[in-house]
């Protein structure tokens, strides 16, 4: 094949970008990518490695049977770099596919520095380069870069703020209290439990709502409900948290009743050293994280190796500006991919580099660009950005209830579990055919 293909501008080397100038390059298309981290970091970032995970080290449910699961199994058929590192740096964590972070991005980051079609630029972008160009500059976009970005899409950039979960080193967790098992010993018992009788949980749960919070721009603040702070969580209810993070089904060890509630942490590095506090985004001050977690039995003598902490995330209002093939509609020639497109979790962010970096090759050498089945995972995903309401349009991880309904057999009502098996193997037969119709060599 003939490099005689334009050069395709890269902006960002997290997930997306990454994803997307492999893409590129494996397709012979000259990738020229931009990444600030040399010069300038974001609040949430903390090396100069590519596709860094910030937030967690878990990509979420590997079984088939669930959307990101089948996000996950479509990205291997397609041939997925960043989702094949993450299979190559597995760490225990049930049925979850968890990775040694920093291993990941280190091996990501030399693949991508030392290909011969990228060429890395370690500068901010303020402006956009001439030419075909995916802007997958993520959630922390700079402001001179999204400033850029609303006079492109000629509509307001929409923001909320994310939280990261704070990280305890191991060895000041008392295994004595905390038990090692996965919700109904599914999986190898990856995850650390920290059980909580009902006058615990009521203590834990008095102070965690009273303690002190970082200050924000209140004008600025709206919360994503797919990541809501803990401390959010906790003052819509008492027994909110029992249905969500501190859920105590499952969690009962073998011949002894079910604890109130669990508190469950979950292994964050190759040698588990480091666990991370299963749901427990935050935005409270670091000395009130400290207090507030050494209320939980097992935790008492916490060492916190990174504190939790709260930044802000810009998007797009993707029905208004993107088709389902991630280029803008004013401008076809301008990709949007990554968390600034309107998804919402790491899978999905590989998911939409994936296809931004297809499509730009495809019309970077003259032919036209491709979208994907709704009836895939990596298709819902798109026709969701492109299809939603833009009116109260808000990120969202990757659903079954994008997918089309499935027609009735004889009026006959098809079950839960194998409505989703329906999807998965309909997903990838025709994922199947479609990589044998356009030859995705």
């Amino acid at each position: 094949m003939s490099l005689a293909s334009p050069v395709v501008n890269v902006i960002g080397a997290g997930l997306a970008g990454v994803e997307a100038s492999l893409q590129l390059a494996i397709r012979q298309v000259p990738v020229r990518l931009y990444e600030m981290k040399k010069k300038k970091k974001s609040p949430a970032h903390q090396s100069d490695q590519f596709a860094e995970l910030v937030c967690s080290n878990s990509l979420r449910s590997d079984s088939i049977e669930n959307a990101v699961g089948l996000l996950k199994e479509e990205l291997r058929l397609m041939g997925s770099f960043v989702i094949a590192s993450a299979d190559q740096h597995r760490i225990p964590a049930g049925s979850a596919l968890a990775v040694d972070r920093e291993r990941f991005s280190q091996q990501l980051t030399t693949l991508v520095r030392h290909h011969p079609l990228i060429e890395v630029i370690d500068e901010e972008v303020t402006s956009l380069p001439e030419g075909i160009t995916i802007i997958a500059s993520g959630p922390l976009t700079s402001e001179p870069l999204a400033e850029t970005i609303r006079q492109l899409t000629g509509s307001d950039a929409l923001f909320f703020y994310d939280a990261v979960a704070p990280i305890i080193e191991v060895d000041s967790i008392d295994r004595s209290i905390a038990y090692p098992m996965n919700r109904y010993q599914k999986g190898e018992g990856a995850y650390l439990n920290c059980p909580m009788t009902q006058a615990e949980y009521e203590r834990f749960y008095h102070a965690l709502i009273h303690a002190e919070c970082v200050q924000q721009k209140e004008f600025e603040l709206t919360l994503f409900e797919g990541c809501l702070p803990i401390e959010e969580m906790a003052r819509r209810g008492e027994k909110t948290l029992l249905y969500g993070p501190f859920k105590p089904v499952g969690l009962a060890k073998p011949g002894e009743a079910r604890p109130y509630a669990v508190c469950q942490l979950r292994q964050d590095d190759l040698a588990g050293s480091l666990y991370n506090l299963v749901g427990f985004q935050t935005h409270l001050t670091f000395s009130a994280q400290k207090q507030v977690i050494r209320l939980i039995p097992g935790l008492e003598n916490a060492v916190i190796s990174r504190y939790g902490v709260m930044h802000r995330n810009t998007f797009v209002n993707a029905p208004l500006v993107l088709k389902a093939t991630y280029q803008l509609k004013t401008n076809p020639q301008i990709f949007i991919a990554g968390q600034l497109s309107g998804i919402e979790g790491y899978v999905e962010s590989i998911g939409s580099g994936l296809i931004a970096g297809i499509n730009a090759a495809r019309i970077a050498r003259g032919s036209d660009p491709l979208i994907f089945p709704q009836a895939s995972a990596l298709g819902s995903q798109a026709h969701y950005l492109a299809s939603a309401s833009p009116r109260d349009f808000q990120p969202h991880n990757v659903n079954f209830a994008f997918f089309p309904e499935l027609e009735k057999e004889n009026d006959r009502k098809i079950g839960k579990k194998e409505r989703r098996s329906i999807f998965a193997r309909n997903s990838l037969s025709l994922l199947k055919k479609m990589q044998e119709e356009h030859q995705f060599d």
